[in-house]
């Protein structure tokens, strides 16, 4: 079994000092977790005022007059490459805590972003991000959860499923339809809290990889307009520019996944002895980890080049982020799976480190943007440009 994770990369040149010291806080902070699948929520509860009191949800929720914008994806990537190879449970609740106040962070009040940003980052709230909805994933023109103005209110009337955090989160960002034009220029975005009266959780969702999930419904539920995250019909701008910020990290928590079943294939392959000698020794699994390798490094510099591109150079990466996305989290379900088969028996057998991480990659290929959704991006901005 692997104990630590791999940082040699971290000598490439889109690292700085500091990036590197990030690292180690992250590694030590991870390796005395101690998580539990059997109660997730309870175990998503702990890791969030772990990960708040020992700093890290830091380096993901704005604090005081900064804009999530000025937030380093790299610092991002890094923490969510290095839980996710300790766990995915630790990524999931490090990754939604930056999510879901994102928007807060961009166009918030300066009382908003007091009220929510320094409870989330301590790890005493827990936050959601609440867009989809059963008829509006990817087509997220096609949301019919609405938002009416009424008086110095609005009152919010609909459903949203397929929520990260749902039912346990104690304040959401919530994109509803306003309907100041067709589409998605009719948008606003909210923030809402569990308590708020006419707020529900209708149905806890549970996946492969279990996390909280959950269908949340709005009957005639009113809040004040100071809940209001930016302008009306903004919400969809605002949205995507969180998404923008955190989707290069959804490519290192997949490299994460990645990095810990190439290792513990290595140290597998090693001792596993077959036919007078190790598996290692076989030709075929040489050229099976050394494609490994190659795809994970690939993956890597695609991911650090979009991070470093927004950091470094602030220049917009729509283009980069997606490819990372795309090719990280395609590569890291060959790299599983091919670990499962070098474990042979043992790979799909409940409990391993490798027939977990085969349940965890696999939501990495949908959300946040599924591969197709990727592929259409980049084509996109290749036909704009030429």
């Amino acid at each position: 079994m692997s104990t630590a994770p791999s940082r040699e990369h971290l000598g490439w040149p889109f690292f700085g000092p500091e990036h590197a010291r990030w690292a180690d806080r992250v590694v030590e902070v991870a390796a005395g977790l101690r998580i539990s699948h059997d109660d997730i929520d309870a175990s998503c509860r702990s890791l969030v005022r772990e990960l708040g009191a020992a700093g890290v949800l830091e380096g993901c929720v704005a604090r005081g007059e900064a804009s999530a914008e000025s937030i380093d994806s790299r610092t991002v990537c890094l923490a969510r490459e290095l839980l996710a190879w300790h766990d995915g449970l630790a990524d999931f609740v490090f990754a939604m805590q930056g999510l879901g106040t994102g928007a807060i962070a961009l166009s918030g009040s300066d009382a908003m972003r007091t009220a929510v940003l320094p409870k989330v980052a301590a790890g005493e709230w827990i936050a959601g991000f609440a867009l989809s909805e059963v008829d509006a994933g990817s087509d997220v023109g096609a949301m019919q959860c609405a938002a009416r103005r009424d008086g110095s209110s609005y009152v919010l009337d609909g459903e949203k499923t397929w929520i990260s955090n749902g039912g346990i989160a104690d304040v959401y960002t919530v994109v509803a339809r306003t309907g100041e034009a067709p589409g998605t220029r009719g948008l606003s975005a909210f923030v809402v809290y569990a308590d708020d009266p006419g707020f529900s959780v209708t149905e806890r969702i549970e996946v492969m990889a279990p996390h909280p999930l959950a269908t949340i419904r709005f009957d005639g539920c009113r809040i004040p307009e100071e809940r209001l995250l930016g302008a009306p019909g903004e919400g969809f701008k605002v949205a995507m520019r969180t998404l923008d910020i955190f989707r290069p990290s959804v490519a290192a928590a997949a490299i994460g996944f990645a990095r810990r079943a190439f290792d513990e294939s290595v140290v597998h392959t090693k001792t596993r002895a077959m036919f007078g000698g190790t598996l290692s020794d076989l030709q075929l699994t040489q050229g099976a980890l050394g494609e490994m390798a190659t795809a994970i490094d690939a993956a890597a510099l695609l991911t650090y080049r979009a991070a470093w591109t927004r950091d470094v150079k602030k220049e917009k990466t729509t283009s980069e982020a997606a490819m990372a996305k795309l090719t990280a989290t395609e590569s890291a379900q060959q790299i599983i799976d091919r670990a499962v088969q070098l474990f042979g028996g043992r790979g799909v057998r409940r409990g391993e480190i490798v027939e977990r991480l085969y349940r965890e990659i696999r939501s990495l290929r949908i959300y946040e943007g599924a591969t197709e959704v990727q592929k259409l991006i980049v084509a996109r901005e290749v036909l704009r440009d030429a």
